[in-house]
């Protein structure tokens, strides 16, 4: 059962938002044409996540078990620096990162869909899974978003935790300020 008040506590916490792909960042879908060509469909909700998460100086990064040109292609349009692929043990990867980037596992935020995320939902301080999530997932997670995979998940959850650590309206304001002046 997810308890309100420490997800409000674990989300003012985050300094780290790291993101599964396939199944949170997409639907699960990946389109593979007859010539080997692989294609995927992102929201673009998400690149606003993205850009509101610079202007807040919160770092992102994608982790995902599969190696996917097309999310190669996806981070460098939208300048996210970590993106992590081809790796089963997740958590081994979360580790290094963390580790790299100087920063607690209590205060990173992952989000996961699937059985391979479980190890790093269980040594994260605020994991999150999506409503087509496996249920195992769903059960290791302290809040499940509103948005199914593909739907602006990455937005959402970007939104949410400046909403609770009260920076929101300060970070659209930098943003319109260097967007619109």
């Amino acid at each position: 059962m997810i308890d309100n008040k420490k997800t409000t506590t674990q989300f003012k916490k985050v300094e780290l938002v790291v993101s599964d792909v396939d199944g949170v960042l997409t639907d699960g879908t990946i389109s593979i044409s007859s010539d080997g060509n692989e294609s995927k469909t992102f929201c673009v909700e998400d690149g606003t996540g993205v850009a509101l998460a610079h202007y807040a100086n919160l770092p992102l990064a994608l982790l995902s078990g599969r190696f996917s040109q097309a999310t190669s292609i996806r981070a460098k349009e939208l300048n996210i620096k970590h993106c992590i692929q081809g790796f089963l043990n997740k958590k081994q990867k979360i580790i290094e990162l963390c580790s790299d980037l100087k920063i607690s596992l209590e205060k990173v935020a992952y989000i996961g869909d699937g059985l391979v995320d479980i190890p790093v939902l269980e040594i994260v301080g605020c994991p999150i899974s999506v409503p087509n999530a496996h249920p195992s997932v769903k059960d290791k997670s302290i809040y499940l978003t509103a948005k199914k995979g593909g739907d602006g998940v990455l937005y959402e959850i970007v939104e949410k935790i400046l909403i609770e650590k009260n920076t929101y309206n300060e970070t659209i304001q930098i943003m319109k300020d260097d967007v619109y002046s």
